[in-house]
This record gives structure tokens, sequence and C-alpha cells, in this order.
């Protein structure tokens, strides 16, 4: 039995990376897109939200002599790019999916809505969700939490390349400690990066919680399903 029957899974642009500089690592999208269907046969309800660093970030933009606005507008483009990869990996996969897109872009995509979502769910489709919230100046941490919130699921997992949050970067800070759980408030208390302050109040204020763990390590998101603390939970 798995702990979760419906989740929002946030997957970093960068991890599409893997060990290339830039673009997307064809090895680590059919990795994730390995875990993900696996999920899918369990019983679990999928919905995914990308980011696009890995391609264009339109806050680093900025300081290139982007417009704010337009600069966003191209990550949320990146976005989208990243989501068809998947869509495709997915597919590949085995699996039955949907993408949709929170700007109208059709075919690429049908444009997002909450009742289209719930019923491709409802069918055991993967749900895509690109583009954001659909509007500059919010990340995708932020269109992680509205479309969890929207959809109903039973927690965030953000999977990222750091198995959990932790006292300080344990990338920068060798003697970190790990939370096994933590309060939304303790976030705040410690001024810690789980995710950008819009996102993590809305998950507060909707009392939905975020389980942030390893995504780049093969398994470790079956792990999360069936109930082991490998990573950090954030809860009210």
């Amino acid at each position: 039995m798995t702990v979760y029957k419906r989740i929002l899974l946030k997957l970093s642009g960068e991890s599409l990376m893997g060990n290339q500089q830039y673009g997307i690592d064809p090895n680590r999208l059919t990795e994730y897109a390995a875990q993900i269907s696996e999920l899918v046969e369990m019983g679990v309800e999928v919905g995914i939200v990308i980011g696009g660093g890995n391609i264009f970030r339109g806050i680093s933009g900025t300081s290139k002599g982007f417009d704010r606005v337009q600069g966003d507008q191209m990550g949320m483009l990146a976005t989208v790019i990243n989501s068809l990869a998947l869509n495709s990996a997915l597919q590949v996969a085995g699996s039955k999916t949907r993408v949709l897109t929170s700007i109208r872009m059709e075919p690429i995509g049908e444009l997002y809505s909450k009742s289209k979502a719930m019923e491709a769910l409802s069918r055991a489709e993967v749900v895509i969700i690109a583009g954001g919230t659909g509007n500059p100046f919010f990340t995708t941490d932020t269109a992680s939490a509205l479309r969890a919130i929207e959809i109903e699921a039973d927690v965030m997992l953000k999977g990222t390349r750091v198995d959990g949050v932790y006292t300080a970067d344990p990338e920068k800070v060798p003697d970190a400690v790990k939370f096994d759980e933590i309060t939304f408030d303790e976030v705040y208390s410690r001024n810690l990066k789980v995710m950008d302050l819009t996102a993590t109040t809305l998950c507060k204020e909707n009392r939905l919680p975020i389980y942030v763990f390893d995504m780049d390590t093969t398994g470790n998101l079956k792990k999360v399903l069936l109930g082991e603390k490998i990573g950090t939970l954030v809860k009210n």
C-alpha cells in the first residue's frame, strides 16, 4: 500500500541535465520516466510540474539585459520543452499521459483546467502541467504549489539533487544537519530555502505537506510512496 494516493511531483529543470552542462540528458529522462511509470502501475495518480532552468531561467536573464516579463515568458516556454520531452519518455515507458499548458498553445498541449486534470487523473493518465502559472514573476515552485492544491493532491513531492532539508546548504556546509520533519513555521524562522516564499505560504495556508527528496537516485520515488523516510517532510 502506498502512503499517498494522488501526488504532485515537482521536478527540477537542472536535474534533467544529468552530467551535461545544458539541455536534456536522455538517460536521466529515461530514468525519471521509469520511476514515474512504476508509480502509475501501483495505482498512484500523478501530476507533474517541471522547471526550465536547464534551458532558460527568466530571473537570471534580467541581469543580461532581458526584460523581466519577456524573460519569464521564455522560461515558461523552456518548461514546455521539458514537459514534452518527459511526455515522450513516459509514453515510451508505457504510460498514458496528458500535457496541459497554462497558456494556450494547441496543438502542443491542451489549455489547463482543473476539470481536465482531474478527468485525466481518474483515467490513470500522468498529467504534465507546463508553462508555470502562465504569469511572469511566479516561479515553477509556486506553480507546483498552486496545481497541487487545485488537483487536491495528498502531497507535493519536490524531487531535487539533495536528499532533504538541512540547517544550511549541505553542498557548502559539510556539517549541516538534515531534518526528518520540519514545520512551515520553522522553515520561516530559520530562513531555509525549501521553496520560494510564495510557494511555501500557499502550501502552509492550504495545509499541503511537502516532501523533499533526492530524485536522482533511482528507486527513491517508489521508496517515498512506500513510506520510507529518505527525505524531509515539511508540514503544518
